[in-house]
């Protein structure tokens, strides 16, 4: 008997569409399962600078004078609720960060108004109540600590409060890498003894408040201050 061209054409076709379902089927769940991946992801870093600019123009240190404090503009009993201890504003860096991805994980963009204002969307990890480790955190603010990186050499004086010198202002400036909030005058006083205190205990080295060799050291290769 003879088939017609198109008549056997047409039967492969057929044959063929299992192949074409399982293909499309397999792609579909690929990207189902790839959206999910991405999904499940905390906010980005791009997310939490919107959210602090908007909040208090990304000053970690700001004191509103209404009842508000540092980068995310805590209240003390939402910072209380979620762990923090002291004020807000007196905290570090990465433990404001933290503090703020901690509230993230119990209720989502819920506190802060300017996450709405900016049409911030949360993710699964919202109000998951999942308690993220301190590492979790370290993405926020863009400046995650690298231990053992370079730093520049030791200037071979030891510093104490009331001494001016470029080499504090070196200091200075690093620590505002940990959420210290320095201008760079280059003179130690009260703000530059706390943050010598904070590396000292940070890293095991007696509290004297004395900037010598060890705690300089500790700026860029120890322990940061939390």
């Amino acid at each position: 008997m003879t088939t017609h061209p198109a008549h056997t054409a047409t039967h492969r076709s057929h044959r063929r569409q299992p192949w074409r379902l399982l293909l499309a089927t397999t792609a579909a769940l690929a990207a189902h399962t790839l959206t999910a991946a991405t999904a499940t992801a905390d906010p980005t870093t791009e997310d939490w600078a919107a959210l602090r600019h908007c909040e208090s123009t990304n000053r970690y240190q700001v004191n509103t004078g209404n009842g508000y404090y540092g980068a995310y503009q805590f209240d003390l009993p939402t910072w209380r609720s979620v762990g923090g201890t002291g004020r807000p504003d007196q905290a570090t860096r990465a433990e404001q960060d933290y503090r703020a991805l901690y509230l993230y994980r119990m209720r989502g963009w819920q506190p802060w108004s300017c996450a709405r204002s900016l049409g911030l969307r949360a993710d699964s990890d919202a109000a998951s109540g999942v308690t993220p480790t301190r590492a979790a955190a370290a993405y926020i603010s863009g400046k995650p600590h690298q231990p053992g990186q370079a730093g520049p050499a030791w200037p071979g004086t030891v510093y104490r409060y009331g001494d001016c010198a470029r080499h504090l202002r070196t200091f200075q400036l690093r620590m505002n890498d940990f959420g210290y909030d320095f201008q760079g005058t280059g003179c130690y006083y009260h703000k530059t003894r706390e943050a010598v205190l904070d590396m000292q205990r940070a890293n095991g080295i007696r509290d004297s408040g004395l900037l010598g060799p060890r705690t300089w050291r500790a700026a860029w290769n120890g322990t940061p201050p939390r």
